[in-house]
């Protein structure tokens, strides 16, 4: 059985670890326990890992957050993954930092990513891990919020989130998204 594990951000040196990037960060995580490596192909990084006989094909598209559906089209269909098999992880303003929250379908909450997503794919109907960054910033500096890295104190939330993050995504691939939700959600 096959998953496609989107992980939204931007590429570029500049966007490396910030907020807007922790779908990128908790795909690098994921990558890492497996000991394995992202390769550039068409539209994203890609790596594969495998969990109980399940294989995921992790992506970081590259064609910024704004376009991302492109990528995720494209891979969906390469790999021939339904849409019930896929997991977009990103990132949420209306969740506190570190806080995780998996959904079967839902809006796109403004974000310019889940948005592009929804357009290229047609349906709202896809599962998404969000992952909370906050939202302490002045009216009118949101790009900056969601462009800037986290503070030291919020990065000793998000180190251990990261790592529960995978747990999640792994459970999603063998137990379901139901079950996920009941042992991930409120935690």
């Amino acid at each position: 059985m096959k998953f496609l594990i989107v992980g939204l951000g931007n590429i570029g040196a500049e966007y490396a670890n910030t907020r807007h990037n922790i779908g990128f960060m908790v795909l690098d995580q994921l990558a890492a326990d497996a000991k394995t490596d992202f390769k550039t192909e068409r539209y994203a990084y890609r790596a594969e890992v495998r969990v109980k006989g399940r294989t995921l094909v992790l992506i970081k598209p590259t064609t910024y957050m704004n376009l991302s559906g492109k990528a995720v089209r494209y891979w969906m269909q390469q790999e021939n993954i339904p849409v019930e098999n896929m997991l977009v992880v990103v990132d949420d303003l209306a969740l506190d930092v570190g806080q995780l929250r998996l959904k079967k379908s839902g809006g796109d909450g403004g974000h310019n990513g889940l948005i592009d997503i929804t357009l290229k794919l047609d349906t709202q109907n896809f599962n998404r891990l969000r992952f909370g960054i906050g939202a302490d910033f002045a009216k009118g500096f949101q790009s900056e919020y969601v462009l800037s890295r986290f503070t030291s104190l919020e990065n000793e939330i998000v180190e251990p989130k990261l790592k529960q993050a995978t747990e999640l995504i792994k459970s999603f691939v063998t137990m379901g998204a139901d079950r996920t939700m009941t042992l991930f959600n409120n935690k």
